[in-house]
């Protein structure tokens, strides 16, 4: 992927807490891939801290959190904060699954980027990272 960077697009895709569930994660990673950006799966359990750790230390320009525990509106929250105390300002948060249509209006006003459900065609996803990546990344 062609971009103001450089550089591919890093994208760390992460499932945070105890949700197993990780096929739409995958696919997503899968699909990122396919669209030229590096991708860094966390895999299965992490903790807010975990990914946020990752993510630094993976210089990414965006995280994704798959989400289907009905969780979100403290996961998010709690990763905004950590990534804020880290003065990542400059590091989108993303993600998607199951999440109610008001949360995600609640979450977005905090500072979460566009959260996707289920059924979003994967392109829509990988243009969104791309867009605010040549929006808010340059370097």
């Amino acid at each position: 992927m062609t971009n103001a960077l450089n550089r591919p697009i890093r994208v760390l895709i992460a499932k945070v807490g105890l949700d197993g569930h990780d096929r739409g994660a995958r696919i997503i990673a899968t699909a990122l891939r396919d669209a030229g950006m590096e991708v860094i799966y966390t895999g299965l359990r992490q903790t807010p801290e975990m990914v946020v750790n990752a993510a630094l230390q993976e210089d990414v320009d965006a995280i994704g959190i798959s989400i289907l525990s009905g969780a979100h509106m403290t996961v998010f929250p709690h990763i905004l904060a950590l990534m804020k105390e880290k003065q990542m300002d400059d590091v989108l948060l993303t993600g998607g699954g199951i999440i109610q249509e008001e949360d995600i209006d609640t979450l977005q006003q905090m500072g979460v980027g566009k959260l996707f459900t289920p059924g979003t065609p994967v392109t829509e996803i990988a243009d969104y990272i791309q867009q605010w990546t040549l929006e808010h990344r340059k370097f």
